[in-house]
């Protein structure tokens, strides 16, 4: 009985365009049309960033050692042009301005404290909203820098590596699994999480506060089926549209590394190969389900109380909020699973998602989680039960 009343609700479901959209469109498209436009973006500022005529304003001597070895600078470092100021307001006014978009300020004693081996001041201005620009000044300053101390090694007949006592060596002993981990495994369940929250609200507003604003719920009470069944058969398509929504953003994902070719790395894309694993797939909607569960089970109540559809979408909405903020954990540095926070509902979720990720789930707290989300899940559907059978409730 429960299953015929799953196969009505579902056809019902199926048959309407907005949560279509928002269960499978919306979070296929999601993946593809982000990194599309992230990449995009980030490969347009990258090229104006290194294309861009950089304006270079300065105050001193246009014989410096400093200014003559930074107009000669090779074109490697891009294009530039050099203007004489006379006034750091004026200068610092202009970069504000974008008229210029670097100024250099040479002390007055510059050549001379370099001809006597001493440091020689000098002063660089950027405009920090500029992006790129502060990398491009510090690379002309830098460049300039290690061409002077050569100089300098040269007149003292010094070699460089005789001035170096100690030579460190940095090795980084986390694998490409634990670094994607680290970098993605926060956004991934996050995103889940967000589309799970999103298929469900719309099946659960539609299957409750839909029908008793349709009148139809009544007809559907007078069968001889228990109402704990009408409750299951309906939960069942809210889930089931969570989970479909949720893997409609881990289809998204695929569609963007194979079809889109939007990751170029071959190493990186291998790495991604050995995540997307069938053991992977199936570890994630075992997490998913006992999370999807429970969301459906806070929003069930919701949909029941409220006497339209408008009301029900005004309280469900906010709710997003309360489930998105714990997921925002995974961005967080440092905070790893443990039996502490194992017990902690979504938050769970999200650390044993970005472990999994990595390769580094303990299984013992895979368990604890999974445990501790079906608790919270089972007294979420009770609770839904209980208003469900509130007679108040589900008649208008």
């Amino acid at each position: 009985m429960i299953f015929k009343i799953f196969k009505k609700e579902l056809k019902d479901t199926l048959r309407d365009k907005r949560t279509l959209i928002m269960m499978l469109i919306i979070p296929t498209l999601v993946f593809p049309v982000i990194m599309s436009v992230f990449l995009s973006v980030s490969d347009s500022f990258l090229e104006n960033t290194e294309t861009k005529e950089v304006k270079i304003g300065y105050i001193g001597n246009k014989d410096n050692y400093l200014i003559n070895h930074l107009d000669h600078l090779p074109e490697i470092y891009g294009e530039k042009r050099l203007f004489v100021y006379t006034d750091s307001v004026k200068l610092k006014k202009d970069i504000r301005n974008d008229t210029i978009q670097m100024g250099v300020y040479i002390d007055s004693q510059f050549d001379k404290y370099l001809s006597n081996k001493r440091p020689a001041k000098v002063k660089v201005f950027y405009n920090a909203t500029d992006v790129g620009m502060e990398g491009r000044a510090k690379a002309y300053l830098k460049t300039i820098e290690e061409i002077a101390l050569q100089e300098r090694y040269l007149d003292l007949k010094l070699d460089a590596s005789e001035l170096m006592p100690i030579k460190t060596e940095y090795s980084n002993v986390a694998s490409g699994k634990e670094m994607i981990g680290e970098l993605a495994g926060g956004i991934l369940p996050y995103i889940f999480i967000a589309f799970g929250f999103l298929g469900c609200m719309y099946p659960a507003i539609d299957l409750f506060t839909g029908e008793k604003e349709r009148g139809t719920i009544e007809t559907l009470l007078t069968t001889p089926v228990e109402r704990w069944q009408i409750l299951f058969g309906k939960m069942g398509v809210v889930v089931l549209s969570g989970l479909v929504a949720s893997s409609a953003a881990l289809l998204g994902l695929f569609l963007s590394i194979e079809v889109l070719d939007l990751v170029e790395n071959e190493e990186l894309l291998s790495m991604i190969h050995g995540i997307l694993s069938l053991k992977f797939l199936l570890t994630l909607f075992l997490l998913l389900l006992p999370l999807t569960l429970f969301i459906a089970g806070i929003m069930i109540p919701i949909a029941v109380y409220a006497k339209s559809f408008k009301e029900a979408q005004s309280i469900i909405t906010p709710l997003n909020i309360l489930i998105i903020l714990p997921a925002m954990v995974g961005f967080f540095p440092g905070i790893e699973l443990s039996v502490i926070t194992a017990c902690i509902p979504v938050v769970n979720i999200v650390l044993a998602t970005k472990e999994l990720i990595s390769g580094t789930l303990d299984h013992s707290l895979l368990g604890l989680s999974f445990t501790v989300m079906m608790m919270i899940a089972v007294i979420a559907v009770f609770i839904s039960y209980k208003q469900f059978d509130k007679e108040t409730n589900v008649v208008i």
